[in-house]
């Protein structure tokens, strides 16, 4: 169980020992990273990058993989199944300084299974430890870690196997997503796997699976004796969760937000969005407005508002959107 000041080291990054943030394809961008940094979150990791992409194309890298001095410690992930590609493209990511490089052997969807990588790499077990080795060669004193899942299908649960594998390679820690591939993300997470995980490698192991508040954290820590917890999905519109955990393990009072609170960081949320993104506030819109409906989440009347978020073109109609939101929610007695 974790404690107050407790920190795990990875390579020579030391993190706090509260959650970090799950690498999120899609989701989790510059500005959500921000977010979730700026309400504790103890790490964070940039959206999956193609090893064989980079080294083909610089047109997204630099967008991908610049890490913000309010980012640090970060980690910038990579997907591929081809050692040389891998290498090569460590290389490329070296130059933006991440804390820790991270290798995804997780994701679950198609089109990333299907050239190999990913999720597939845990039926291919010794090729997942070359790939893993040629990053590690590559990476010098970046640590390298590794992202996996609980294995393929539920007769093929090789996580321990896989994870040995990977230490051997010179893995500095293995993240674990209690699900088989073929869950994607239905069912539940089962904490057993990341247990055994631990039991069967030295190097840190983080936990991840269905963690959406401090109560889900401290049983994933109860349960796996992992040493680090991991927030994917648990973050969604919620980037108060991390506080909520830090809070716990630095002994201070947690005041959950009220739905003006929760409002104005979805509005903050937005501005950052529009602050970053190099396209037209139109289209910078079209990308905030699933964070928008994530706020909205668990109150009365949500649906409809969340259907509504879908339709955002404006700031101004965002800000419209979440007053009229508010007035709803007080009107209803809720604060």
């Amino acid at each position: 169980m974790a404690a107050m000041n407790d920190t795990v080291l990875i390579g020579k990054v030391k993190l706090f020992k509260t959650a970090a943030l799950a690498p999120m394809a899609g989701v989790a961008d510059r500005a959500y990273r921000l977010m979730c940094k700026k309400y504790g979150a103890a790490y964070v990791v940039s959206e999956m990058v193609s090893a064989k992409g980079i080294c083909y194309s610089d047109r997204k890298t630099a967008e991908l993989c610049t890490i913000t001095e309010p980012e640090r410690p970060m980690g910038i992930q990579l997907f591929g199944n081809e050692p040389e590609f891998m290498a090569k493209a460590v290389e490329i990511v070296k130059r933006f300084e991440p804390d820790i490089i991270d290798i995804n052997m997780g994701c679950p969807v198609p089109k990333v299974v299907g050239t190999g990588a990913g999720s597939a790499l845990m039926k291919e077990v010794s090729l997942a430890a070359k790939v893993c080795e040629s990053a590690v060669k590559a990476a010098g004193d970046i640590p390298v870690t590794v992202k996996i899942r609980s294995g393929w299908s539920a007769d093929c649960i090789n996580a321990p196997e896989m994870a040995e594998a990977l230490e051997a390679a010179g893995a500095a820690a293995i993240a674990v997503h209690g699900r088989t591939r073929d869950q994607f993300y239905s069912g539940e997470s089962d904490s057993s796997v990341i247990r055994e995980v631990k039991r069967a490698v030295s190097v840190p192991v983080i936990g991840n699976g269905d963690v959406k508040d401090l109560g889900t954290c401290l049983k994933m820590y109860e349960e796996t004796d992992c040493d680090m917890v991991m927030i994917g999905r648990g973050s969604y519109g919620n980037p108060f969760v991390f506080d909520e955990i830090a809070s716990h393990f630095s002994g201070r009072e947690y005041t959950p937000p009220g739905v003006a609170e929760k409002m104005a960081v979805m509005l903050e949320h937005i501005r950052l969005i529009l602050e970053i993104s190099e396209k037209s506030e139109e289209l910078a819109m079209h990308e905030a407005r699933k964070h928008a409906a994530w706020y909205m989440n668990g109150y009365y009347g949500s649906a409809k508002f969340r259907g509504r978020c879908y339709q955002l073109s404006s700031y101004a109609e965002a800000e419209a959107l979440a007053a009229e939101f508010t007035e709803l929610q007080n009107s209803r007695g809720i604060v």
